[in-house]
């Protein structure tokens, strides 16, 4: 999404995207490439383009600003009619926006920092099923604290029964959510049926006795043409969650879960490799416009970063605005749950909520079992963390009377 102030003069009926370009060239001349490229021109006079093409479908540059020495923002907006959102989808759209122009000679970088969506776009995808709100209801929990989480570790190794008895232990020490790693789907050392069917009954465990839902995310990520079949296995097995990786996988693969009625469980999407297209802050694509692609295409939940805090690095501006476009209105779409991960631990938990509120999910992989007393003090720690948080107290202050986030704090720190 584009700001007030950008989105001011738009006509709010074509796409409009906001680039960061380094070069040497007059800018206008390398806008004007961009918006060539990725429309009617290409690199030579050819006879088949003519004028009444360029009127309909050509791209336009709106408006040019420096803002370093070799470096400018240049909003280039592009016909609606140059889209196909139904049966294009989003790589077409991407090939529109993000396509030959970050190879133009003429260019040393150029970023897609931002984009516009309308909502003739918006609205042929079907959004969020659940949303923030639908996860916070189905583990009947209210808004004002963020939900907890962890991710099991080490990412591959466990078989089923120690991945639920992981599960379980952390539950019981009151987490709200757990989740696969990215790395594991359907190995042989833990196959994903035997794994969710274990996992379903850690989980009704720790319901029948503490009273407490949890949910975990099953990692599907597979081929877009077998991850429908993948999704209903799963959930025939006892699933709560469904969990893919949208980089790896592709965007209609959220599509063609979220659109299928038999779906019927939260999409928690993680965001593994964006970091090779979305690090460097002059070339590539920013995570907010992973953002934006994933809350159309029906993502319940997606990891934004750290916020600057914690082992993965990240801009916290950047991780800022991911997670506002996530829940900014959005053409009357569900909000996305933003999630937190990453070297996140007890210590780094009021600094986090701080920065980014308490309608987040925060996950700790590290951070919970790697705490000296095991799996359960880890995850007490974690919710003493919130409540230091909640009831305005310094964790150090907290932690005398709490030995679990004492333990933590004296190997991790704050």
């Amino acid at each position: 999404m584009l700001s007030k102030s950008e989105l001011k003069n738009l006509s709010g009926k074509e796409v409009v995207c906001a680039f960061k370009v380094t070069t040497d060239l007059p800018i206008m001349k390398a806008a004007m490439a961009i918006a060539a490229e990725q429309s009617t021109g290409t690199w030579t006079k050819v006879a088949t383009r003519s004028d009444e093409i360029d009127r309909r479908l050509a791209g336009r540059v709106l408006s040019t600003r420096k803002i370093g020495r070799s470096e400018f923002m240049v909003l280039i907006e592009f016909p609606l009619a140059d889209f196909d959102a139904e049966t294009g989808g989003v790589p077409q759209i991407l090939s529109v926006v993000a396509g030959n122009l970050f190879g133009l000679e003429d260019l040393k970088a150029v970023r897609l920092e931002k984009i516009h969506l309308p909502k003739e776009i918006v609205t042929a995808f079907p959004g969020p099923k659940f949303g923030a709100e639908g996860i916070y209801s189905k583990l009947g929990r209210k808004f004002g604290r963020p939900l907890l989480g962890t991710i099991v570790k080490p990412k591959i190794g466990l078989d089923p029964k120690a991945t639920a008895k992981y599960v379980y232990r952390v539950g019981i020490g009151g987490l709200t959510n757990s989740k696969d790693d990215e790395t594991l789907t359907d190995q042989k050392f833990c196959p994903i049926v035997e794994r969710t069917r274990a996992i379903a009954e850690a989980i009704d465990k720790v319901k029948s006795e503490t009273g407490r839902k949890m949910m975990h995310a099953i990692n599907i990520s597979t081929r877009p043409d077998r991850i429908l079949e993948l999704g209903d296995k799963v959930i025939s097995a006892g699933a709560t969650e469904l969990m893919i990786d949208v980089i790896t996988c592709g965007f209609p693969a959220v599509q063609i879960l979220a659109e299928d009625p038999s779906i019927t469980l939260p999409l928690h999407i993680h965001r593994t490799m964006h970091g090779a297209i979305t690090r460097n802050q002059h070339h590539g694509i920013s995570m907010e416009v992973f953002s934006t692609l994933t809350r159309m295409c029906g993502g319940d939940a997606l990891h934004v970063g750290t916020f600057g805090i914690g082992k993965m690095h990240g801009d916290k501006a950047e991780d800022m605005s991911s997670k506002e476009v996530l829940t900014k209105d959005f053409y009357g779409r569900l909000d996305v749950l933003p999630v937190c991960s990453g070297g996140v631990h007890p210590g780094l938990l009021p600094k986090i909520l701080k920065t980014a509120g308490t309608k987040i999910q925060i996950q700790a992989g590290g951070g919970v079992s790697g705490h000296p007393k095991g799996l359960e003090a880890g995850a007490r720690a974690m919710n003493q963390a919130v409540e230091a948080f909640v009831e305005r107290k310094s964790l150090a202050k907290y932690a005398k009377d709490h030995p679990e986030l004492r333990a933590a704090l004296d190997i991790w720190g704050e």
